[in-house]
C-alpha cells in the first residue's frame, strides 16, 4: 500500500477527473431507485435518494490511463472480483449481483459522498484510507459493510 501513499499526490487529479466523468455516464443512463430502494437508501443515511442512479454493467469501468489502471487493479480498487462501485449519486452493480446486500453498500457510499461533498472532496480521503489500510480495512468500507441490510 505504500506505492499508493506514494503515488497518490501525481495520480489524484487524473483519478477525480475519470470517477467525474464515469459518475455522469451513470447518471445520465442509469435507473432511480425504487420505493423499496429509496427506503433502504435513508435508512443508511442517504439524504438525496431520489438523486441515487444504478447502472447494471457486464463488468466496472476501468481507467484507459494505463498508471490509473493498474493502481485500481493491484490495490483492489477494481477488477474481476469487484461487484459494485459508488462514484457521488452514481452506482454501478455488476449483472447477477444487485442484491439488497450489495445495494446497501454501495449507499452507504452515497452517504459518504454526501458528507463530503463532492467526489473531488470523497475521493482523496478514501484513497488514502485505502493507502494506509488497505481496501478491505479502509475506515469507510468497514463502514459501508456495517450497513449492509441482508
Amino acid at each position: 500500500m505504500n506505492d499508493l501513499a506514494k503515488v497518490l499526490p501525481t495520480v489524484l487529479p487524473a483519478a477525480i477527473a475519470w470517477a467525474e466523468a464515469q459518475s455522469q455516464v451513470v447518471l445520465s443512463v442509469g435507473v432511480g431507485l425504487s420505493e423499496p430502494g429509496i427506503t433502504d437508501a435513508r435508512a443508511v443515511g442517504v439524504a438525496n435518494p431520489e438523486r441515487v442512479r444504478v447502472a447494471i454493467v457486464p463488468s466496472l469501468p476501468l481507467p484507459d490511463d494505463p498508471t490509473l489502471r493498474a493502481i485500481a487493479l493491484n490495490t483492489g480498487l477494481l477488477g474481476p472480483g469487484m461487484v459494485g462501485l459508488t462514484l457521488g449519486h452514481a452506482i454501478f452493480i455488476v449483472q447477477g449481483h444487485n442484491t439488497r446486500r450489495l445495494m446497501t453498500h454501495e449507499l452507504r457510499h452515497v452517504h459518504q459522498y454526501e458528507e463530503a461533498g463532492s467526489i473531488a472532496n470523497f475521493l482523496p480521503s478514501y484513497l488514502e484510507q485505502v493507502a494506509r489500510f488497505g481496501y478491505h480495512d479502509a475506515p469507510f468500507e468497514v463502514d459501508a459493510r456495517r450497513h449492509e441490510i441482508n
